[in-house]
């Protein structure tokens, strides 16, 4: 009798009923992320219809998703945590990220946690790293201001 009344209820998460589903909180990594593009340059780019950034910097259109990043340069573009700084009760996190090919980008974001300040730091990083060599060239060659004080 005990059992038939356990197999009549549902098991719920540690949260309670709609907390979560029947696993708990689906908290962790994402397994199998799906991208859904959100801008018309997203669309394009998975409808394969752009094939690569410099495609995408000839036309000189902005890059919105980080997505877009990912999916052409995915497996090959390495991240790097340069310096993390405390203040007050807020963390800043420096990035730094490259693939081999001459793409690299670099960034800041300021946050409460540690991992939300790297995590929205990479993203930001891979919105600013230049995609053509036009832009490279402009960068290296253009010389800095002195910093007035």
């Amino acid at each position: 009798m005990a059992d038939d009344a356990g197999a009549l209820r549902r098991p719920r998460g540690p949260g309670g009923p709609g907390m979560g589903g029947p696993g708990g909180f689906q908290g962790g990594k994402a397994k199998d992320k799906v991208w859904l593009p959100v801008t018309k340059l997203g669309c394009l780019v998975k409808d394969m219809k752009i094939k690569s950034l410099e495609e995408i910097s000839l036309f000189s259109l902005p890059i919105k998703e980080y997505d877009i990043i990912d999916f052409f340069l995915g497996a090959s573009l390495k991240d790097e945590v340069l310096k993390i700084a405390a203040a007050q009760t807020r963390f800043k996190a420096f990035v730094a990220i490259r693939d081999y090919n001459g793409h690299v980008g670099s960034d800041v974001k300021c946050s409460k946690a540690v991992a939300t300040a790297i995590r929205g730091t990479i993203i930001l990083a891979k919105l600013s790293s230049p995609c053509d060599e036009r832009t490279r060239k402009i960068r290296l060659a253009s010389p800095t201001p002195p910093i007035a004080r």
